[in-house]
């Protein structure tokens, strides 16, 4: 892994995206691109212009190096300090505070803190790695204020898969292992299931067998969102499956990058999370978060017949005033 080290300008910053999203008003990150190194990655959509990836000699859609911020908590600690609106803060919504290198500098526990120090100030925890175990000590301090989620992207026999495709995050046994850790000792929880491959976790079973362990770990909410197909991340997960001897998962995946394969696998999707979740929870705790740009018009009009738990995002929510108002790291 080539490290990378980037002092950034913002600490605590407004996210007007994530409130339509109801995941956070405000947003801190701890670099620019984390060493989980997950291959269907969107960060990188978004930052792609950024100069930073010039500047180090980095692809930015590519795979192999990280670049974080040693000095984010001393940011976070300035703003959270001198800003008098407050609210809900997500940490992360590009990279993970938890990640290896991440951890090396302590990052999230340093950001919890400069956060929750500060009245006002409340968090949603986003990571794929269970050392995030260490610092519900902290969290139990201010457990009205803090919400802790483990990003899950499949049940655990899938990790064969799931470990090439984000080699370097925990295991799916030990995030769930840690979201049940942090259910028993009384912090409030949150799931998020993204994003949910095609071939990988869309089935009926896959998906009964993450929303019923998220009712076990009573979860306050469940974000759901299908892969995003912006950026070089779905070839990237198609080709190291197929270097693995993957096809048919492959071939699931390669599917999804045409247009009318992504509208397909999107509206089998969302008819099997709420079927899941009507079965083991309440589709009021569901959050699909959903950007229609890409969906067949047909697939549109039969997914409005029965929307339930959709977040309709993108130019969709403006022009439904009555709807509630990518994460994939």
């Amino acid at each position: 892994m080539r490290i990378h080290e980037y002092e950034m300008r913002t600490g605590i910053t407004r996210t007007p995206e994530f409130e339509r999203k109801r995941l956070a008003c405000f947003a801190v990150n701890a670099g620019l691109k984390c060493d989980h190194d997950c291959a269907y990655c969107s960060s990188a959509a978004i930052l792609r212009r950024h100069p930073i990836f010039k500047k180090v000699g980095e692809n930015p859609f590519g795979q192999g190096y990280c670049i974080v911020d040693p000095a984010t908590p001393d940011r976070v600690a300035r703003d959270a300090a001198r800003m008098h609106d407050r609210g809900l803060v997500q940490l992360c919504t590009l990279t993970d505070a938890w990640s290896p290198e991440a951890q090396r500098h302590n990052l999230g526990r340093r950001c919890l803190q400069a956060l929750l120090c500060q009245p006002g100030w409340s968090v949603r925890i986003l990571t794929k790695n269970a050392a995030v175990r260490n610092d519900f000590d902290l969290i139990a301090q201010h457990k009205d204020r803090a919400l802790v989620g483990l990003s899950i992207t499949a049940t655990s026999d899938k990790q064969h898969l799931i470990s090439i495709l984000e080699p370097n995050a925990s295991s799916i046994d030990d995030r769930m292992a840690t979201l049940v850790t942090a259910s028993l000792a009384g912090l409030r929880t949150y799931a998020m299931f993204c994003p949910l491959l095609p071939g990988i976790a869309d089935s009926l079973e896959q998906i009964d067998g993450m929303v019923k362990f998220a009712a076990d770990c009573h979860v306050e909410e469940v974000f759901v969102e299908p892969v995003n197909a912006r950026g070089s991340g779905l070839q990237l997960c198609q080709e190291a499956l197929e270097q693995h001897g993957y096809q048919n998962e492959a071939n699931a995946i390669e599917r999804v990058r045409h247009q009318d394969g992504w509208s397909n696998y999107v509206l089998q999707l969302i008819r099997n999370v709420q079927q899941s979740m009507r079965k083991y929870l309440d589709t009021s705790k569901l959050r699909f978060l959903l950007y229609p740009s890409r969906l067949l018009p047909e697939h549109t009009e039969q997914i409005r017949t029965d929307d339930a738990g959709v977040i309709w995002l993108g130019k969709e929510q403006s022009n439904h005033p009555t709807q509630p108002v990518s994460l994939q790291q």
